[in-house]
């Protein structure tokens, strides 16, 4: 499978080729269609696998790429559901010690996911709209 884009940069999977024509399927809609040729170019340095994953919302895809263990996911369904939460509350109603929280949630952070509030004058963190919308596309089925 090869990654290929027409003449207007919108980029296709390669799944057949003849002498006139390519059979292409769009990787964010899964739609397949004949188009000639002479209408596609490689589209260097996009893996195919890379461009299967633009199915998945990016909100989703961010936060399955920041959250590498499953309590990270579980802090950001806590801040969707009950967020924004004071560090202290977090600190008191997660068994996980302060280090690794400040550093989970630094995490988040950097990936645009968590941002810092004010949670009744204490400092705490709250989720951000990608990291709301994130969430929201792995809960719908």
């Amino acid at each position: 499978m090869r990654t290929v884009r027409d003449d207007d940069g919108h980029h296709y999977l390669l799944l057949k080729q003849s002498s006139d024509s390519s059979l292409v399927r769009d990787p964010e809609t899964g739609d397949e269609r004949h188009v000639p040729n002479d209408d596609l170019e490689p589209a260097d340095g996009d893996a195919p696998l890379d461009a299967l994953a633009t199915a998945v919302p990016e909100p989703a895809r961010r936060v399955v790429t920041a959250c590498h263990d499953d309590w990270l996911l579980g802090l950001l369904v806590d801040l969707a559901d009950r967020g924004p939460l004071a560090a202290r509350e977090m600190l008191g109603a997660y068994d996980t010690c302060e280090s690794d929280l400040l550093g989970g949630v630094t995490e988040l952070r950097a990936a645009g996911l968590v941002e810092e509030a004010t949670v009744n004058g204490e400092r705490g963190y709250q989720l951000t709209e990608t990291g709301r919308d994130g969430i929201d596309a792995l809960r719908q089925n």
